[in-house]
């Protein structure tokens, strides 16, 4: 589903929860509904599909009137059979029963229930890789099976494409407040994320036509999944397809548009219990797909290098999760013994360690005194006693001033790179220490020249860049670098 084999953070909604939101969804709850009505004089064919004369009953015992109920009720019991709510007890008869998945739904505990809501999940996937079938006389072969080269379909493309578009859908998704918090996706920026390659500055012709198609292509899978519950989505303007189909031209849109103009062309959220559904098949296909809360029984070195490269939301939630189950004194001192070291990692596990002891009480002062003349932690405990407004701390001497400094813009460099927050860092610094270079590139820290001359490419100014990059030499040269 994604390149990476490890994904950001999500925030999980309960158990209990998503197994309500399963049995809510339109597609899961009819496949209940229709296994219950199953009996007996219930016939299928010899795929194990309703039979055609079946279909009206079972149309009726949903409620559903129309066009399309027949249609419903067999996609409907497809699921059914799939998530095993029905079996398939006696094939050459043409009868069925009850599954034994369906008294999970009403008497299996929250788990249980989401075992058979991603059982469903997975059929619907595979239906939403199949391909509009209205050509399908045209592609059936002597025999009478489908050949997928006359329809112009490569199955396993098909299901491995809209697998990378679901796991672009979860990367955007994992972010800082999961699914409730997130805005719905433009489909042709989700197409795009999938189809256009990172280091092409400009697409293509070939490749936004490319991504048009995708387009269509994935309007209609969303409509599938939406039944289930995997997402919310708002389709294309069925205007702009028709359109798109009387011209024989793509949906290309035409920059640029305003919100409104982007919504005619399908907009697509991951719902919460699609946040967990997509998270049980990344970790089947065995990538690493963190949860919020992971960390909580876990030491305090695995929650610093754990959340290392969190956003800050979800390294928060991780923090607070981890020191509601420990006593405040205890917490701070664990935490100050994993933020030591002299390692790459090191800065940033004190930055987060900076950040983790901002959410412990004042009960914490001892641990911070006792760090004090730590030449790796005293910085960062005299910046937390004097935000506490704790008296007596002593002053810092120069020395530990511009270690703590390096150390600072090594865990900024290593938490975001060359961000905005580090450009106004960098410029802050090198105006308010007219001769912090001159000073500088003797700090005893391993990331010294590392430092210098991420600032010598950073700033603006090509006199204070010249500084900073000569004072990175000078410090490479000092260490033997």
């Amino acid at each position: 589903m994604s390149d990476s084999p490890s994904l950001p953070p999500v925030r999980l909604t309960s158990a209990a929860e998503l197994a309500r939101d399963a049995l809510s969804t339109p597609l899961l709850s009819r496949a209940v509904r229709l296994a219950r009505w199953a009996g007996p004089d219930t016939r299928v064919d010899a795929g194990g599909a309703l039979a055609d004369e079946q279909l009206p009953a079972a149309a009726g015992a949903l409620g559903l009137a129309g066009d399309d109920a027949a249609a419903l009720a067999s996609e409907a019991w497809r699921v059914a059979v799939d998530a095993g709510l029905v079996d398939l007890a006696d094939a050459d008869a043409g009868t069925v029963a009850a599954g034994e998945d369906l008294a999970l739904v009403t008497g299996g505990s929250p788990h249980d229930v989401l075992g058979v809501w991603l059982a469903a999940l997975e059929a619907v996937l595979a239906d939403a890789s199949v391909p509009d079938l209205d050509g399908l006389a045209d592609a059936l072969d002597d025999g009478g099976r489908i050949d997928p080269a006359a329809l112009d379909w490569n199955p396993q493309a098909e299901a491995e494409f809209l697998d990378g578009v679901l796991g672009s859908l979860y990367a955007l998704t994992a972010g800082e407040d999961g699914p409730a918090g997130t805005a719905p996706v433009p489909l042709p920026a989700l197409a795009a994320s999938v189809l256009v390659p990172g280091d092409m500055a400009e697409p293509t012709d070939a490749v936004l036509r490319e991504v048009s198609e995708a387009m269509v292509r994935l309007d209609e899978q969303f409509r599938t999944l939406e039944p289930i519950g995997l997402v919310e989505y708002r389709p294309v303007d069925e205007a702009l397809l028709a359109e798109a189909a009387a011209d024989d031209d793509p949906v290309e849109p035409a920059a640029p548009l305003d919100d409104a103009d982007v919504a005619r062309y399908g907009m697509v959220r991951l719902t919460p219990l699609g946040l967990y559904g997509l998270r049980a098949r990344l970790l089947e296909a065995g990538f690493t797909a963190p949860v919020v809360g992971d960390l909580a029984d876990k030491g305090a070195d695995a929650l610093l290098d754990g959340t290392a490269g969190y956003p800050p939301g979800a390294a928060q939630a991780e923090t607070e999760q981890w020191l509601a189950r420990r006593e405040g004194l205890a917490a701070a001192r664990e935490l100050l013994a994993a933020a030591r070291g002299q390692d790459a990692g090191a800065p940033l596990r004190r930055l987060r360690c900076q950040q983790a002891l901002s959410l412990v009480g004042p009960d914490a002062e001892p641990a911070l005194r006792e760090v004090l003349d730590d030449p790796e932690l005293g910085g960062l405990a005299r910046v937390w006693l004097t935000e506490h407004g704790f008296p007596d701390v002593p002053a810092p001497s120069e020395e530990l001033v511009f270690w703590l400094t390096v150390d600072t813009l090594a865990a900024q460099l290593a938490a975001e790179g060359d961000s905005e927050e580090l450009h106004a860092l960098v410029e802050g610094l090198a105006q308010q220490h007219g001769g912090f270079f001159t000073a500088a590139w003797r700090v005893d820290h391993p990331a010294t020249a590392d430092v210098l001359e991420a600032m010598g490419r950073i700033h603006p100014d090509k006199k204070v860049a010249k500084q900073a990059r000569t004072a990175a030499f000078k410090a490479r040269s000092q260490h033997g670098g």
